[in-house]
């Protein structure tokens, strides 16, 4: 090998490893997203599950509550019967107070903002948790999109390496930004599209 090949080969490996650094760094920078999204992504999850439940409990409460609202509501229509057939004026008032109390009792149970536990604010309750619950829901859809555009780009980034091929970088790079974008999208506008 002459000296003039010799220098065009070390020039050519010069380059070979100055593009192959680069890609190293491409690679590296992917991989640092794909973490972050990856994260991002399990904390939307739990989140998302988390409400979930949360709804799911504040649901069953509701019905509870107004289970046991019908059936005082009733005993008091029950109530109201038995004045109007009794003869007994000894029994009225006992009857009427009673009524009375029921009746409390099944508005109480209807709307309580002291403790938050009427059927009103729990329902209002249980779909604020389910709004969240939705939120979460999309933002972990976004964040899974954007882990696959970096999990993608970082294969085609290291097929460059043995390739050669630098349209695969090209293309690695264009798939950081669609995954920066998803990442985006998830954290400030999870409901811009529509992806489930």
């Amino acid at each position: 090998m002459s000296a003039h090949e010799s220098m065009e080969h070390a020039e050519h490996a010069e380059h070979a490893s100055g593009s192959n650094k680069k890609i190293a760094l491409l690679i590296a920078v992917l991989a640092l997203f794909l973490a972050i999204s990856e994260t991002l992504g399990k904390g939307a999850q739990t989140e998302s599950i988390s409400k979930n439940v949360e709804a799911a409990n504040l649901w069953a409460f509701f019905q509870a509550k107004t289970i046991r609202r019908t059936v005082v509501l009733t005993a008091s229509e029950q109530g109201k019967l038995t004045l109007a057939g009794t003869t007994d004026e000894a029994l009225k008032p006992v009857v009427q107070k009673q009524v009375e109390d029921w009746t409390k009792t099944a508005a109480r149970y209807r709307s309580e903002p002291e403790t938050g536990e009427g059927t009103e604010q729990l329902a209002e309750k249980a779909k604020h948790a389910e709004h969240e619950r939705d939120e979460a829901t999309a933002k972990y859809h976004h964040f899974e999109l954007a882990s696959a555009a970096f999990q993608i780009g970082i294969v085609l980034a290291s097929a460059t390496i043995i390739t050669g091929m630098i349209a695969l970088a090209y293309v690695g790079g264009v798939l950081t930004l669609a995954g920066l974008l998803m990442t985006a999208l998830g954290l400030w506008w999870p409901h811009l599209l529509h992806l489930h």
